[in-house]
């Protein structure tokens, strides 16, 4: 069965009147970091194009600021400016002519990271740096032109269309909400006077940029605020927007200090989209959707059941840009799935220290410095031995063998994935499933030759001759120096996961780093996955889909059951728990587990196990933590032997993953290691 008759709704045109969208599906607008960069237009160019390729019919570019208050990222305000777009749009329209590209105009507001930041109100976020300048009736007027402005230089730079962003908790969205606009004048008050400026900003837009030309508006359409929007907001919002010229509208689903997760990998895919489905039914032009859509029937779904017109996919086409294309051609079981860990993306994104790329897919904004090149003339096959399935294994085997090596892949283990194989144990984990189900793929396709059960030493590579080995035999878990360390209620973290040890009912966890923390996911976790069932999300987060209240969580309390563990989360270090977590999702976690009951204890010295249970210092004070399991997560060591051995031996060898590195385990950096080498091995 081809992609277009299994997925009709995906592959069905969107006709605007005046303009054609090919399919349904379209790129969703990322911020990458190359917006600011010194090289960042030529990467952009080739970034977008490849996606144009990949089959989206539509692309929505990063935000792009107005003016310079608007925020320190890419600015669009002056002719000069419009001329280096002009690669960009000129690169998505070579790749696919077919294919739409509209700019986001980002007016980041109370968030920019400047003093000169603007709001209707001096009402300072607790995100921001800065508390803003609010706005008289000059500046007001400033910010509309300059939105105008800022929409015709784009459709001189050749984009097809803006996306003007009202949500989020950046400069449109604060004028919508009484919290952030104290204003008492024709800007604030009443809600008809709220909503006046995001709607002025759509009908200057669409005068400055006449009839023909692709605007969309990005609603809050619960934005999970105590005391946000109400329902009836909302969609006379989306009805005013309609009416001052906006031809499609495009749902959202936070504010970035909301405390409820949105787009992490513990949401339900499609959680959302029944928001949409409501919304739909009072407009009549055309709705999009989006967060934790990542496959095609998930998309698929979502349309049929009549709950958008257009599905957004951002990160997932960081993961992969073929992904439509795969879909099409019937190819589903070789998408690279995004599984939503945020680790390369948005951490980066709002830690502002790293570009944006992929933990699945390294390439993702490298296009122009990362390639896998097939091997050419004078380049003969290499027979390459790759010891650990794990991330880091699979990914060198991958790009290896896809460039034309010959490569046979070693584990000791039953099946490929390594640490992946726990990942995929713990609760709002499941999509690591994904990831290897994927390589699992890739090995058939690429004809990688897989010996499991097999443990590879230096005497057997050297004896079947392989040109050169790559070492990802990965870590062991690190013993403690500690007394009674084994003692039998005492085990590793890869015996809980793997349920090989019966685990009590009063636990201790030693080590809080990424490991501890999913250690007391597991462990003190009842019923159903959150990430597998809308409703149990909902309503372990407080939120209200049936009745929509102001937010859709004024008033609605989370339910979360207590653990029928006691269990005791605890680390060395006397900071706060959790802080090496990422920054987009380890709040969650946090809060999570506190709300189960688990009990977090910083500045713990271990001084021994015994039948009494975990014999500590806290604070320099003594306390007897009555357990009957201890689940050690202190660390790793590599696996280094092989490599040593081979060394001698006189085998060249390369070390990769956590056999080269394993202070934290990372999968990002391993695969991220592994793949480049395979590019030039």
């Amino acid at each position: 069965m081809t992609g277009s008759t299994r997925y009709p709704h995906v592959f069905a045109p969107l006709d605007l009147g005046f303009t054609r969208l090919k399919n349904r599906i379209l790129m969703g607008s990322m911020h990458t970091g190359l917006e600011e960069a010194a090289d960042g237009f030529p990467r952009m160019a080739e970034y977008f194009a490849e996606r144009a390729r990949g089959g989206v019919g539509m692309i929505i570019t990063g935000g792009i600021a107005p003016n310079t208050e608007a925020g320190s990222g890419g600015k669009l305000s002056t002719p000069a400016e419009a001329e280096q777009h002009k690669l960009i749009t000129a690169a998505v329209h070579a790749a696919d002519p077919e294919v739409k590209i509209c700019m986001q105009i980002l007016h980041t507001g109370a968030l920019a990271g400047t003093a000169a930041c603007v709001a209707p109100s001096a009402v300072k976020s607790r995100i921001g740096r800065f508390t803003p300048n609010a706005l008289d009736e000059d500046g007001i007027e400033k910010q509309l032109a300059d939105f105008a402005n800022c929409a015709a230089l784009a459709r001189a730079a050749g984009y097809d269309g803006v996306e003007i962003i009202g949500s989020a908790g950046y400069l449109l969205s604060t004028f919508l909400v009484e919290k952030t606009n104290l204003r008492t004048d024709q800007w604030g008050g009443s809600w008809e006077n709220r909503m006046r400026f995001p709607v002025e900003v759509v009908r200057r837009v669409r005068a400055a940029v006449g009839e023909d030309f692709i605007l969309i508006f990005r609603i809050a359409a619960m934005d999970m605020l105590d005391g946000g929007l109400a329902w009836d907001e909302v969609v006379s919002l989306g009805q005013a927007v309609e009416a001052a010229g906006a031809n499609i509208i495009s749902t959202h689903f936070c504010w970035h200090e909301a405390p409820v997760p949105t787009i992490a990998t513990m949401v339900p895919r499609a959680a959302f989209t029944q928001v949409t489905g409501q919304l739909r039914k009072v407009l009549t032009v055309p709705v999009i959707t989006s967060n934790r859509i990542n496959m095609p029937a998930v998309a698929e779904a979502v349309l049929a059941r009549g709950d958008a017109d257009l599905v957004s996919m951002a990160r997932p086409m960081l993961a992969d840009p073929e992904l439509v294309n795969k879909a099409l051609q019937g190819r589903e079981d070789e998408i690279n799935t995004c599984i939503a860990c945020n680790q390369a993306c948005l951490d980066h994104t709002f830690g502002g220290r790293q570009q944006v790329s992929c933990l699945v897919n390294p390439r993702a904004c490298n296009e122009t410095l990362l390639s896998y090149p097939a091997l050419g003339a004078g380049q003969p096959a290499k027979r390459i031995a790759v010891v650990g399935a794990g991330p880091a294994g699979l990914a060198f085997a991958t790009v290896a063998a896809q460039r034309g090596h010959a490569v046979t892949l070693f584990d000791a283990a039953a099946e490929i994935g390594g640490q992946f194989n726990l990942a995929r144990r713990i609760p709002g984990k499941e999509e690591f499933n994904e990831t290897l189900r994927y390589y699992r793929r890739m090995i058939d396709l690429h004809g990688i030759a897989l010996r499991l059960n097999t443990r590879a030493d230096a005497g057997v590579l050297q004896a079947e001759g392989f040109d050169e080995v790559v070492v990802a035999t990965g870590i062991t878990p690190r013993q403690p120096d500690i007394a009674g360390i084994n003692h039998p209620k005492v085990m590793p973290y890869i015996d809980a996961i793997l349920g090989r040890k019966p685990v009590g009912r009063r636990v201790a966890i030693l080590g809080a780093g990424g490991i501890g923390f999913d250690v007391a996911e597991l462990v003190s976790h009842q019923g159903v996955s959150a990430a597998l069932d809308v409703e149990v999300f909902a309503r372990e987060w407080g939120i209200d889909f049936k009745n929509h209240p102001r937010g859709g969580v004024t008033g609605v309390l989370p339910q979360v059951a207590k653990s029928d563990r006691q269990v005791f989360l605890m680390q060395r270090k006397a900071d706060a728990l959790g802080k090496s977590l990422g920054r987009t999702t380890g709040w969650s976690h946090r809060m999570t587990l506190n709300r189960r009951g688990v009990v977090m204890v910083a500045g713990v010295d271990y001084l021994k196990i015994d039948d009494a249970g975990l014999h500590t210092l806290v604070n320099g004070e003594p306390r007897l933590f009555e357990v009957d399991s201890v689940i050690v997560c202190a660390g790793q060591t590599p696996l280094r032997a092989l490599y040593d051995e081979l060394q001698a031996a006189g085998i060249k060898a390369h070390l990769v993953g956590g056999a080269f590195e394993a202070a934290e385990l990372d999968a990002k950096r391993a695969i991220d290691q592994a793949c480049r080498l395979a590019a030039v091995v």
